[in-house]
């Protein structure tokens, strides 16, 4: 129980700082950091592998760089979405 606890608090944190570090913003407040946060990981991981200090199951930097390069590619689709309507 506690270990799923981790997981998700590293989510939220991992999602909140790819935020922070791509322009523009991810909506969804806590839910859509943790969303971040989870396709940032899966992300990272396919593009950088598994490096750096491990925690809650997550590899922290590739995390939080996948996390980053998602926020960004969402603002990036959201535009393209604003721009056409």
């Amino acid at each position: 129980m506690i270990s799923l606890l981790i997981t998700l608090l590293m989510a939220v944190v991992i999602g909140a700082i790819g935020s922070a570090l791509a322009p523009g913003a991810m909506p969804g407040g806590i839910i859509g950091s943790m969303i971040a946060g989870f396709v940032g990981a899966w992300l990272g991981y396919l593009l950088l592998g598994s490096w750096g200090p491990v925690i809650g199951g997550f590899a922290i930097v590739p995390a939080i760089i996948g996390a980053a390069l998602f926020v960004f590619l969402l603002g990036l689709v959201a535009k393209g979405l604003n721009r056409t309507a």
